[in-house]
C-alpha cells in the first residue's frame, strides 16, 4: 500500500510462495509488481515505507520471465507470409492464442516471398506492447529471400534473391522499408552481403545467418560485420566437419569479437534436431541457446495439408523435447537469451527490478499455469 512517502499511488501486488528465476537460479523469494514493472521491495519498505495492496499465493509454483519467440511463421490457420485481407487481425489471433504457451513477446516471421508480399505485409506488422489482447510484437523477422538456393529448405526457389550491390538499395527494393523489422536471416556467402549486414546492424536490426552454404571463415567475417544470431542451428546449413565446421563452428570460434555473444536458435522438437545434437550445442555454448518454435500456420490445427508462405506442406504432429540441461537453463533459453540477442534485456527476459512485469507461472512439470503481461494476468489454465 502506498504511504505518504510513496513515489506512486498505484496498487502494489506481492506474489508469495513462489520460486522465481533470478541470477540464473530458482530462488524462494516474493515478486513485487507495481505499474507493470518489477519492484525492488527494499526500496519499497525502507524508502517509501509502503507494502502490498494485494497478495497472490503461487502455491509453490515457479515464476519465470515471459517467453520470447523470435521465429514464428504463424499458427491457428494464420500464415504471416500471406497477404490476407486482414493481416493485423491474423497477427492478433496468434498473439492471443500463444499466451497459453507462456509467450509474452514474439517476432512474426516471414519466409521467402515475392516482393509485393513484403510490400503489403510489412507495413501491417507493427511493434506493439502486449496485454490482455495478446502477446507483444517486438518486430518482424524476415527469413529470406537473401539465402542459398542449395540450403533453401521449404523456401520457394523462384523468389530467392542475391545482393546486386549490397547495402540499403537491395534491401529496400525487396522489402519496401525496414520499419518495425527486428531481424533478418541471410546467407553470408552471397556476394556483397557484408554491406547489407553492416547496414542492418547499424540500424539495430539483428542479422542472423541461416539457409546457408557458408564455411566458418565466411560466418566469422559476417559476425565481425555485426551478425549475432544463427537461424535454427544445424538445419539448412553445411553439416559440421572437423576440417571446416561451417556456421556451427561459431559456437566455439576464437574470432568472435571480444564482448560479443553469438546466439543460436534451436527447434527442440526431437525432429528438426536430434536431442544429442542439441546437447552438444548447449554444452559447447550454453549462453547462446535460444529456443524457437519455428511454428507454422498448422500450430493449433489437426494434422494435414497447410501452407508455409507460398508452399504447401504436410504436418503430421508436433512435439517438443529438451533434455540434458537444467530447468533454469531451459527457461533462460526461452526468455533471457532471446532478449539479450535483440538488445532488450534491460526491459524484457528477466525478473530484475525495474524490468517489465512479463512473466509466466509454471508447475514442476514446466506446464504453463498462468501468463502475466505488465503485471496483469492475461491467461490462466
Amino acid at each position: 500500500m502506498p504511504s505518504n512517502k510513496s513515489v506512486s499511488d498505484a496498487p502494489i501486488t506481492q506474489f508469495v510462495n513462489c520460486r522465481i528465476l533470478k541470477d540464473h537460479k530458482l530462488q524462494w523469494e516474493d515478486l513485487w509488481v507495481r505499474e507493470g514493472k518489477i519492484l525492488n521491495p527494499e526500496k519499497l519498505f525502507f524508502d517509501e515505507e509502503g507494502f502490498a495492496d494485494h497478495k497472490v499465493d503461487c502455491e509453490d509454483k515457479i515464476i519465470a520471465p515471459g517467453f520470447i519467440d523470435v521465429q514464428i511463421n504463424g499458427g491457428y490457420g494464420i500464415d504471416f507470409s500471406q497477404a490476407s485481407s486482414d493481416i493485423r487481425g491474423g497477427v492478433a489471433l496468434v498473439a492471443k492464442k500463444i499466451l497459453e504457451h507462456g509467450v509474452t513477446s514474439f517476432c512474426p516471421t516471414l519466409v521467402t516471398s515475392p516482393s509485393d508480399i513484403y510490400h503489403k505485409v510489412i507495413p501491417e506488422l507493427r511493434v506493439q506492447d502486449g496485454g490482455p489482447e495478446g502477446a507483444g510484437v517486438l518486430g518482424i523477422h524476415l527469413e529470406g529471400p537473401f539465402i542459398s538456393e542449395e540450403k533453401r529448405g521449404a523456401h520457394p526457389p523462384k523468389f530467392l534473391r542475391t545482393f546486386k550491390a549490397g547495402g540499403l538499395a537491395d534491401l529496400m527494393e525487396i522489402y519496401g522499408h525496414l520499419d518495425n523489422v527486428a531481424m533478418v536471416t541471410l546467407a553470408p556467402e552471397l556476394a556483397n552481403s557484408a554491406a547489407a549486414i553492416h547496414e542492418l546492424s547499424g540500424r539495430g536490426i539483428a542479422v542472423s545467418l541461416g539457409h546457408s552454404m557458408a564455411d566458418l571463415s565466411q560466418a566469422e567475417e559476417a559476425v565481425q560485420h555485426g551478425a549475432k544470431f544463427i537461424t535454427h542451428l544445424f538445419n539448412a546449413m553445411l553439416p559440421f566437419h572437423h576440417r571446416d565446421p561451417g556456421i556451427v563452428g561459431l559456437l566455439t570460434s576464437d574470432r568472435v569479437p571480444p564482448g560479443r555473444t553469438v546466439y543460436y536458435g534451436m527447434i527442440a522438437d526431437g525432429i528438426h534436431t536430434h536431442p544429442a545434437a542439441l546437447r552438444i550445442a548447449h554444452r559447447a555454448h550454453p549462453a547462446g541457446l535460444v529456443l524457437v518454435t519455428d511454428a507454422v500456420m498448422a500450430m493449433g490445427l489437426p494434422p494435414g495439408r497447410h501452407t508455409l508462405g507460398q508452399q504447401q506442406i504436410d504436418i503430421q504432429g508436433l512435439h517438443a523435447y529438451l533434455t540434458g540441461c537444467t530447468v533454469e537453463a531451459a527457461l533462460e533459453a526461452a526468455s533471457l537469451h532471446p532478449a539479450q540477442m535483440l538488445g532488450i534485456s534491460h526491459r524484457k527476459g528477466t525478473l530484475e527490478y525495474g524490468t517489465d512485469a512479463d512473466f509466466v507461472v509454471l508447475d514442476d512439470t514446466l506446464t504453463v499455469r498462468e501468463t502475466y503481461i505488465a503485471g496483469q494476468q492475461v491467461w490462466r489454465k
